[in-house]
């Protein structure tokens, strides 16, 4: 099978500078795909390389993470204020929407803001439902405190994200989790984490407007979701049924991080979609 070729490019957005992978032919349907936490546009590399021959793909670095630049403070609405620059800037008009993870309190926001934008939604879990919230999700949501945070940028939990819920761990590439923890500690990037963490409340509070928002767009959508994951539970995959019943879902016995064990199968699911898709 040819691989794709896959650049490494930057863009100036609102006076940031923002890192991203781009692979495919332009005139293609474009998928923007939206990464979680601690991770990069690099957890996307083989989902690009099964994709990026047949669609127009872009995944870009939020501010403050990977190869991207900071900003002044960090926040849900700012790193969406950023993905909605990154878009006006490549210029992509209509576009599928991958949301994994931090992806969806993100990619939500740019969606509710120009739904005429989205072609179609792939969620992987990305919760927007409050029976979708573990009880550890819960309590990292409801904990304020600074330290607590920061004692979660550690290499063993940055590791078990990767690892928990998984069939086979041997699938995971350690190099994953290596590379984050590398980013992660880079000079003042501790603080970005941090600030997401003790802003994360404000998603919740989103979730009836996104939930309206799927009710009233009914956009076509592709749900992939590791049911073992121990923050985003599978009720919260199924929860997405209610307001658009048409919904493809697909669960696989895996974690948080699905692509890791399960690409060989998901690729070919988000393939399809994409061609099923309205031109």
């Amino acid at each position: 099978m040819a691989l794709p070729q896959v650049f490494h490019r930057q863009v100036e957005v609102d006076g940031v500078r923002v890192f991203y992978r781009e692979a495919g032919p332009v005139d293609a349907p474009t998928l923007l795909l939206l990464h979680g936490f601690p991770t990069t546009s690099h957890q996307f590399r083989r989902l690009i390389d099964a994709l990026g021959t047949r669609y127009h793909l872009l995944a870009p670095d939020y501010p403050g993470f990977g190869h991207s630049a900071d900003l002044d403070r960090h926040t849900f609405d700012r790193l969406a204020d950023v993905v909605e620059g990154f878009v006006r800037a490549l210029g992509p008009t209509r576009f599928a929407l991958y949301a994994f993870d931090y992806g969806g309190p993100v990619g939500f926001r740019v969606a509710t803001r120009h739904p005429e934008w989205i072609t179609g939604l792939v969620v992987q879990n990305a919760n927007a439902y409050e029976e979708g919230l573990s009880d550890d999700a819960r309590q990292f949501i409801a904990n304020r405190d600074p330290e607590v945070a920061r004692g979660l940028l550690t290499l063993p939990f940055t590791r078990a994200q990767y690892e928990s819920g998984t069939a086979d761990p041997t699938l995971v590439d350690p190099g994953n989790w290596t590379l984050d923890q590398l980013l992660v500690e880079l000079p003042g990037r501790a603080d970005v984490q941090v600030e997401l963490a003790l802003d994360y409340h404000s998603n919740v509070a989103r979730y009836p407007e996104w939930q309206e928002w799927l009710r009233t767009h009914r956009p076509p959508t592709l749900i992939t979701w590791g049911r073992n994951d121990g923050f985003f539970t599978e009720a919260g995959a199924k929860a997405y049924l209610r307001d658009v019943p048409n919904a493809e879902l697909h669960l696989f016995d895996t974690g948080h991080f699905a692509l890791e064990e399960h690409v060989t199968e998901i690729a070919p699911l988000i393939a399809d979609f994409l061609d099923r898709l309205p031109a």
